[in-house]
């Protein structure tokens, strides 16, 4: 997932170097740039999220983690379970207040766009957010259990 989001960076970046190209050099802009990038940049975030939460790089106070490692190592450890737990609830909670959008959308046949100018479905968009939240929530859950473990294992 982390790679297609990474792969969705540089097909962005490619499509706005073109628009921009094609905007100053040609007089012809790309129509639907400005809308796919709002889009993509969501669908973005949300495939590499999961990536995120396993490598501990999730924004955080990581100066204060290290702080803290160097003299308990085991409350470090309860810091992560509870960041990964809340984690795992809120991309829960994301997941569950997205799953009707996505419904509505895919049997409503929603579009994004200007109609008669540039039109898009939402319904792929909405799919990412749903998968890349369960996945993330998922991800959040091992990371819990990972560190369960740590911490237990630092009490033998």
């Amino acid at each position: 997932m982390s790679s297609i989001g990474t792969l969705c960076v540089g097909a962005l970046m490619a499509l706005v170097v073109a628009d921009v190209l094609g905007r100053n050099f040609f007089n012809a802009p790309i129509t639907g740039v400005s809308e796919i990038a709002a889009r993509t940049i969501v669908a973005i975030v949300f495939l590499q999220v999961a990536a995120a939460i396993q490598q501990k790089r999730l924004t955080r106070a990581d100066f204060l983690v290290r702080r803290f490692e160097r003299s308990s190592p085991r409350f470090v450890c309860l810091l992560e379970i509870i960041f990964a737990l809340t984690g795992a609830v809120v991309f829960a909670l994301i997941l569950w207040a997205s799953w009707p959008k996505l419904i509505d959308a895919w049997y409503g046949s929603e579009f994004f766009g200007v109609q008669g100018v540039f039109t898009i479905p939402t319904a792929p968009f909405r799919a990412i957010t749903v998968f890349g939240c369960a996945v993330a929530s998922l991800s959040a859950f091992y990371r819990v259990y990972d560190e369960i473990r740590s911490f237990r294992s630092q009490t033998s």
